[in-house]
């Protein structure tokens, strides 16, 4: 049963911001406190899968070999293969291009070390480094999985944002989005809601609108 008070919020948030000629994402703005994020150990990295999804179309990119190429052809928004893996290590401009171009990112587990070490400097700070997948598995499932999903990365900073949908979205699927944030990131925090100062919820160019 979704929050009526996380609606409401929605609600209010969806009537007061104006219309723009873009569809506007509807994101969090979370404050923690009491944690110490200087200490790569207590920062979080997560994952979550939004019961609704995003709203808009999240880019997957999968690093594979010739059987996994073949899987993720068509189903993944853009397929490396390790020979390409230099080129595209060598050529800076080109390597932060493709980094932002995706979301996230999918490797067969042996390319790994190879991704560290010629890719790592630019998928590693912007959080995008790939998750492992077992060599010659079909890449589908997990794709799919990761187009609803969102990225909860606190990185040093004890203030962060993401994403949680769009403004056109229902105000009850972006209030069952948002919770499913909440769920997770208090069950990482070690005291959970006592290591939150606040967070608010806001339109990409709206006024912002307090949750907790």
């Amino acid at each position: 049963m979704v929050d009526q008070h996380l609606v409401d919020i929605i609600k209010k948030l969806q009537a007061e911001s104006k219309q723009r000629k873009f569809l506007e994402s509807v994101e969090l703005a979370i404050n923690l406190k009491d944690i110490d994020l200087t200490n790569p150990k207590n920062r979080i990295q997560e994952e979550v899968i939004l019961p609704n999804g995003r709203g808009k179309l999240v880019k997957v990119g999968v690093f594979g070999s010739s059987e996994m190429a073949v899987k993720a052809k068509g189903v993944a928004d853009v397929v490396i293969q390790p020979e390409e893996i230099e080129t595209l290590a060598s050529d800076k401009a080109k390597a932060r291009k493709f980094a932002r171009q995706g979301d996230f990112f999918l490797a067969e587990a042996p390319l790994m070390p190879t991704i560290g070490k010629r890719l790592g400097v630019v998928l590693g700070p912007r959080g995008k480094m790939p998750k492992p997948i077992p060599p010659g598995s079909d890449p589908k499932a997990q794709i799919e999985k990761l187009r609803s999903s969102v990225s909860v990365r606190t990185r040093d900073r004890k203030t962060f944002h993401l994403a949680i949908g769009t403004k056109d979205m229902p105000p009850e699927k972006l209030a069952e989005n948002l919770d499913a944030v909440l769920k997770r990131l208090t069950s990482k925090l070690e005291r959970g809601k006592m290591n939150i100062h606040s967070i608010y919820v806001k339109t990409t160019m709206g006024p912002s609108f307090k949750v907790m």
